[in-house]
């Protein structure tokens, strides 16, 4: 079976709904609040494992009520937590306002992912164990780089995920095999407004980019092909919160695979649309029989 490692956050959402996002200054009232475990590292890990992949968890929770439910919401989808760590200290969380369109605004509090700088004892092994380690910028940049390092010393393909966006090194870039922004992140890390003249941009540094369209799919470029746009399926969109690392996740199993490039995109896609569809970040994503219903559909 397919072995994914993941290497990043894990928070809590505090997710209020309400029919639009406050403005500055405004007050708005919610129609509905929940607690639902989540960050990018949590998500793309359990995204994978509920994909079909074996999937190890490296990072870090508190020690209180946030942590324990989030590591046991990672056991329940079948992702390993031997490597994540519990320390003294809060939780991370993130602050989540969705809209009636099924949009999204956040706030992330780092808590103890602030603390996972660094490999720790064990942690390179697991990567070196993995096909595939999936990284993301909510952790400190020292230990996804250190990552990214030990991943390209075992021969481990990497899949980073820059959001939220900043300036990336190359000591970082140059061990990244796919980088899969959004549209604004790529617009961020290129200061190109177009998605194809960003994902352009951005060949520079990674042979490969994915960047995601939202409702609109995705767009695939790579130095030695011809680009690809990918439709994302027609849902109803009720709650985006998490389907971008849904899409991760289901593509770093489908690459792992080595299922073709635009296979594995379509599957990513469907995967994606099946997770909009509810609401939520890890209690919207979809396992394999329902990937693959919605990529025959």
């Amino acid at each position: 079976m397919t072995q994914i490692a993941v290497l990043g956050s894990m928070n809590m959402d505090l997710v209020a709904y309400a029919e639009k996002a406050p403005l500055l200054g405004e007050t708005v009232t919610g129609r509905a609040f929940r607690t639902i475990p989540g960050g990018k590292g949590a998500n793309q890990a359990i995204a994978a494992a509920r994909a079909g992949a074996m999937v190890s968890m490296i990072g870090a929770v508190g020690h209180d009520a946030y942590g324990a439910r989030m590591r046991e919401t990672l056991e329940h989808s079948g992702v390993d937590t031997d490597s994540l760590r519990t320390i003294e200290g809060p939780s991370g969380t993130a602050h989540i306002v969705v809209d009636d369109e099924g949009g999204n605004a956040i706030v992330v509090i780092p808590g103890a992912n602030g603390t996972v700088d660094h490999l720790a004892p064990g942690d390179e092994g697991v990567i070196a164990c993995a096909d595939m380690l999936l990284l993301q910028l909510e952790i400190p940049l020292a230990a996804v780089v250190a990552g990214a390092q030990a991943a390209r010393r075992h021969g481990v393909r990497t899949v980073l995920t820059p959001s939220p966006a900043r300036p990336l090194p190359s000591e970082l870039l140059d061990h990244i095999d796919l980088l899969v922004p959004n549209e604004r992140e790529a617009a961020t890390l290129t200061d190109r407004a177009d998605p194809r003249d960003a994902a352009a941009a951005l060949l520079d540094r990674v042979p490969q980019v994915v960047v995601t369209l939202g409702a609109a799919g995705c767009l695939y470029l790579t130095r030695d092909a011809a680009p690809l746009v990918i439709a994302a399926p027609r849902v109803a969109a009720v709650d985006s919160t998490g389907a971008g690392d849904t899409f991760v996740g289901a593509l770093a199993v489908a690459l792992a695979e080595e299922k073709p490039i635009r296979e594995a995109l379509s599957w990513a896609a469907a995967a994606a649309a099946v997770s909009v569809q509810r609401e939520g970040a890890t209690e919207s994503m979809p396992y394999r029989p329902e990937i693959e219903a919605q990529y025959t559909a």
